[in-house]
């Protein structure tokens, strides 16, 4: 029932709800971070990022694994994107997130779950994450949740649709990718990895033309899933030893300049449409042999001049000793003149399909409850949020008898400051303080000692009233994990659902309490 019932009931079923295990933020402030998964604006762009339209990506956020396998149809075979497909140590599959944006169009994602053990320790692969998770940029495909739950770890990033540089280069099908389109892709992902070092993140692991994808539009975008390694103590390559840096051979270690290698890797496929061992190249280059390392696809389409120019660049980085590559300002520099069809959509380069526009449905009409409703059913159904408020300070803790079991040890060591956090969190949520009473309550939440129903569905107005449908929605769905059958918790579900423009689910939801709501009236009267 409740989400776990209705075209959302995947999200939550058969999960525990979030314990002591999950990593507390540091503070301040002392609430978790944003669940929010409405579309927000990113920060301003950095210097690097200068001239880039405004794009909308999720905030970071930290998802449940009941969301992700559902998202995924349980990890279901058929969804693996993975360049290995399932014999790949850490599986990529491509998902859909439900009402992610305000009842728009599901929000497709790509999901890299990581072996057993990879990260054993669930803040330092949490740390990583929220380091990737502050990178915003137009070239990136952007980071936008994880997942620790239990041993399992996993990050989720933007998807995108028309598959990988690789795919392109060497398995295309009606068309190979023109020159333009290579020098675009060349110059797209030194604009990105520039971006990450100047936000501190230098370290790409195992760049090659898998990480290259294209979104819709047909622009090419670098996987955010390089910027963390595969494991905390695992390699950082996973290619053939031919294509990985002399450095990394020698010490294990991945600097900042190895990237560079890496990329030359890369512009050694853009040349050449297969791939071809750095030395071997390297040979070809030095006998002037450069027609033999093009790409014959290209039937002869291409500057002879940026083809030298590309040959040349791609020598520097392949350079044995570190010190004697490019930095990546370098790259940039000598890549972004070549840029001559700026004004030809990549989609139309690349020889894909032009996005779709998005249409505009007619709002259907809202779908009515079946049953009678009580008076926290009508306030729910006409969303009136005060009314709501006064019902659950009116409802006190009365059903949360019996959802606790505490030993004698916990009482004594931690139930009065938990208590305490709970009652100023009372207090501030009767004086209508409902950003106060969030914190209070996310301070007693993650103590973890006692899981209460009641401040779950509490902290879910408080979101509501703060304008953030998402969060609540999440908050309703734990109360319903803590009390599967509490009214309550499908009445907030329904509200939030409603905020969301998912009227259909918000109305299943009504009707869910209010059966709920009968039963127990049966229960109460007797036989």
């Amino acid at each position: 029932m409740g989400c776990c019932g209705s075209s959302l009931r995947s999200w939550v079923h058969a999960e525990k709800p979030p314990g002591p295990r999950r990593p507390a933020p540091p503070p301040p402030p002392p609430h978790r971070p944003s669940f929010s998964l409405k579309a927000q604006k990113a920060a301003p762009p950095p210097p690097a990022a200068r001239g880039e339209e405004e794009q909308e990506v999720p905030v970071l956020a930290e998802f449940l694994l009941a969301e992700l396998r559902a998202a995924t149809d349980g990890f279901a075979a058929g969804n693996i994107v993975s360049e290995s497909g399932e014999k790949a140590p850490n599986l990529v599959y491509r998902g859909r997130l439900r009402g992610a944006s305000g009842g728009a169009a599901p929000r497709a994602i790509a999901v890299k779950k990581f072996a057993k053990h990879a990260w054993p320790d669930p803040k330092q692969f949490a740390e990583e994450a929220k380091g990737v998770g502050k990178l915003r940029h137009r070239r990136l495909a952007n980071l936008i949740g994880y997942c620790c739950d239990g041993d399992e770890r996993l990050l989720v990033a933007e998807f995108m649709s028309n598959d990988t540089l690789a795919k392109h280069l060497f398995h295309w099908e009606n068309q190979t990718i023109e020159w333009a389109m290579r020098l675009r892709v060349a110059y797209c992902i030194a604009e990105a990895l520039g971006y990450c070092s100047n936000e501190e993140r230098s370290l790409y692991h195992d760049l090659n033309a898998y990480r290259v994808l294209f979104d819709e539009n047909g622009d090419p975008r670098l996987s955010c899933f390089g910027l963390m390694k595969n494991s905390r103590d695992g390699k950082s390559y996973s290619t053939n030893l031919a294509y990985t840096p002399p450095e990394y051979l020698r010490n294990g270690r991945v600097t900042a300049e190895s990237v560079i290698f890496s990329f030359g890797t890369v512009l050694l496929d853009l040349l050449s449409g297969k791939r071809i061992p750095p030395s071997h190249a390297l040979d070809m280059i030095r006998s002037r042999n450069i027609q033999a390392l093009m790409d014959s696809h290209l039937e002869g389409n291409y500057s002879t001049e940026e083809a030298t120019t590309l040959v040349n660049l791609a020598s520097q980085c392949l350079q044995y000793e570190p010190r004697d590559r490019p930095d990546i300002k370098k790259l940039v520099s000598i890549l972004e003149p070549l840029q001559t069809k700026s004004e030809v959509p990549s989609y139309v380069m690349l020889g894909v399909p032009k996005p779709d526009e998005p249409s505009k449905a007619p709002p259907s009409p809202t779908p009515q409850p079946q049953h009678p409703l009580s008076p926290m059913g009508e306030a729910c159904s006409r969303m009136d949020l005060t009314a709501i408020h006064q019902i659950l300070v009116s409802m006190h803790y009365r059903d949360d008898e019996g959802s606790n079991e505490l030993s004698f040890q916990e009482w004594t060591q931690q139930m009065r400051d938990m208590l305490d956090a709970r009652k100023q969190g009372d207090f501030a949520f009767r004086d209508k303080d409902f950003k106060a009473a969030i914190d209070c309550y996310t301070q007693f939440v993650d103590v973890g000692t006692m899981v209460s129903p009641t401040v779950y569905a509490r902290r879910s107005l408080c979101h509501l009233m703060c304008d953030q449908p998402d969060a609540a929605l999440r908050d309703a769905m734990q109360a319903q994990c803590v009390y599967p059958d509490w009214p309550t918790a499908f009445y907030m579900q329904a509200v939030a659902l409603s905020k969301l423009d998912m009227q259909s689910d918000a109305t299943d939801m009504l009707n869910e309490a209010s059966q709920l709501e009968e039963k127990r009236q049966k229960s109460a009267r007797g036989p």
